[in-house]
């Protein structure tokens, strides 16, 4: 008759019902199986975490996307329904019910961009800048601005007979306003500024309009962007301050020396850049890499019309990462990365503008 017993696994003594002393029969587990048996446990466990993860993410995903489509629907909806025929205070309060609705709409994506596929993310971003310059046309076609017009002359004032025109000089392609990067031409319509050398070089909300817009191949030059682009990307400049209004998404540097930068943005990703000082208000995180010498402070540029530019741009103003940053260089948990630093308060530039 075989009698029960219980197992010390410590032990590896293996003890009867408690009617006789130990067992002479002992049992040890090797180590080696006790550990590939908690492995094992541990990666089941593993796998039902990516897993439940997946599941949300795609959850999240779908949810972004039957808003994002429904929201856009019914701002869409208000812009058809607003024409030249509409009553004029009745078309104002549905372009600004209509401007409410699309930095809602841009606080949304801000706040998805997290979890959402590239692809969706990019798709999302065209559709909202379709939005945005629709708002904009719109916004012309009903409520122009009024055009400074000179009043006609007096009848007794001499005619003065035009001034014969000079041939006009052919114009070459750094001059036509195409932005040439490495070597290709982009579209008439892109924004920004390409080639250019100790210039002052200025665009307002006007001409940004929620736009992607590229600077590269700039040197000892002064960029001030007044309004909210879409994403910014800054490639091949040198001994140059670019400041920006808040972007969207996304501002990418590439190719950086001897900057300063300021803007605020909901990511930075910057790459071969050194000796550049960064005045960031960035919502997620800021990103270097192939970098030294990069230092970083709080968004300090102000400028009229900047608090409006935030509230296009649908970034939280509450908050600002500026001192995180992911060096991909240095993966040393717990140590300073070599490659960037924070500014000392007393090295801070306060004078933006004379």
């Amino acid at each position: 008759m075989r009698m029960p017993f219980n197992m010390d696994v410590e032990s590896g003594i293996c003890q009867g019902n408690g009617d006789s002393g130990p067992s002479e029969l002992r049992v040890k587990i090797p180590e080696g199986m006790l550990k590939r048996e908690q492995d094992r446990l541990e990666d089941v466990e593993r796998k039902k975490e990516v897993k439940k993860s997946q599941s949300v993410t795609e959850e999240k995903s779908g949810f972004f996307t039957a808003t994002f489509g429904s929201e856009r629907a019914a701002i869409e909806k208000l812009l058809a329904g607003c024409s030249e025929a509409t009553d004029r205070v009745l078309a104002t309060k549905t372009l600004e019910e209509v401007t409410t609705k699309t930095q809602q709409l841009q606080k949304f994506l801000n706040d998805s961009m997290v979890f959402l596929p590239q692809y969706e993310l990019r798709q999302a971003q065209m559709a909202l800048q379709k939005l945005h310059n629709s708002l904009a046309e719109k916004r012309d076609e009903i409520l122009p601005k009024k055009k400074f017009a000179f009043r006609s002359r007096a009848a007794n004032t001499p005619k003065v007979d035009p001034p014969v025109a000079e041939p006009a000089s052919p114009v070459t392609p750094k001059d036509s306003g195409r932005i040439k990067v490495d070597g290709a031409i982009s579209p008439p319509e892109q924004c920004g500024f390409s080639h250019f050398e100790s210039q002052v070089l200025t665009k307002t909300a006007e001409e940004i309009k929620q736009q992607d817009v590229l600077l590269t191949h700039l040197t000892n030059c002064k960029v001030r962007l007044l309004g909210s682009p879409s994403t910014v990307h800054i490639k091949h400049v040198q001994n140059c301050e670019i400041f920006s209004g808040p972007v969207s998404s996304s501002v990418f540097v590439d190719h950086c020396t001897g900057s300063t930068l300021s803007f605020p943005c909901q990511q930075l990703r910057t790459h071969h850049t050194t000796d550049t000082q960064v005045y960031l208000h960035v919502t997620s995180r800021a990103i270097i890499e192939d970098c030294q010498g990069v230092r970083f402070a709080p968004f300090a540029w102000s400028y009229p019309g900047l608090d409006l530019d935030f509230k296009v741009s649908g970034l939280d103003r509450e908050r600002n990462n500026w001192n995180q940053v992911d060096d991909f260089n240095w993966l040393a948990i717990g140590t300073q990365s070599p490659n960037w630093c924070v500014i000392p308060e007393a090295e801070r530039r306060t004078e933006w503008d004379s």
